[in-house]
């Protein structure tokens, strides 16, 4: 067993510390958290409304620092596959909003200041938005990191989960789910599968006595 697999099995039986209960959104819900203020690594504080396409809103809940987004030594991680992803979101008229709601890790590689140097550093596009006191997140029922959310033009979930089938290489990606997703939302198919099995890192929550 590789690093990353073993990895990959440990940490999915550690996707969530206790907390308040998360919701789990089922396809077609409306979009949660819709008004919520967030701050964007440009400075500007956004809604998720306010960041959606004309055809729908692509929200994935990330960070700087867990290894299934930035990688190891022996897997690449999602996040080289951001620009890209966000690049196709868009020209097929779907906003991009990934979300940092690392709460208990904003001194520890999360801060805004993080956010903003990783955002320019990895040729990110798109918004990168942090999460105080993760309450998007929380409304979202987001679980790790990375964990997709997609939502058509009417504002209700179409897709969730993870962003392809192979978290160590793009160029041994055999289900593209989240491209498919985008897919079918631009042209009104049929989306299949409309969930898949997220994997990463647990959101870095804090105690509910303890938010700001």
């Amino acid at each position: 067993m590789t690093f990353t697999s073993a990895l990959i099995a440990t940490l999915a039986l550690f996707t969530t510390p206790p907390h308040d209960p998360l919701p789990d959104l089922t396809i077609g819900t409306a979009l949660p958290a819709a008004d919520a203020m967030m701050k964007d690594v440009s400075g500007k504080d956004l809604s998720l409304k306010a960041v959606a396409g004309k055809n729908g809103l692509l929200v994935v809940f990330s960070c700087n620092t867990c290894p299934f987004v930035v990688g190891t030594d022996d897997s690449e991680g999602w996040e080289g596959r951001y620009p890209e992803l966000a690049a196709y979101a868009s020209r097929h008229g779907v906003g991009v909003a990934f979300v940092n709601s690392n709460e208990a890790k904003r001194d520890a590689g999360d801060s805004f200041a993080d956010m903003q140097k990783r955002y320019t550093d990895k040729n990110y596009s798109g918004h990168y938005l942090l999460d105080a006191g993760h309450v998007v997140a929380d409304a979202f029922g987001a679980r790790t990191t990375p964990h997709v959310f997609l939502f058509n033009k009417e504002m209700k979930l179409a897709y969730k989960g993870a962003i392809d089938d192979n978290v160590g290489s793009a160029a041994a990606v055999k289900e593209k789910w989240l491209h498919n997703a985008i897919d079918k939302l631009s042209s009104g198919g049929a989306i299949e599968p409309a969930v898949t099995r997220n994997v990463g890192c647990s959101i870095k929550r804090i105690a509910k006595e303890h938010k700001h």
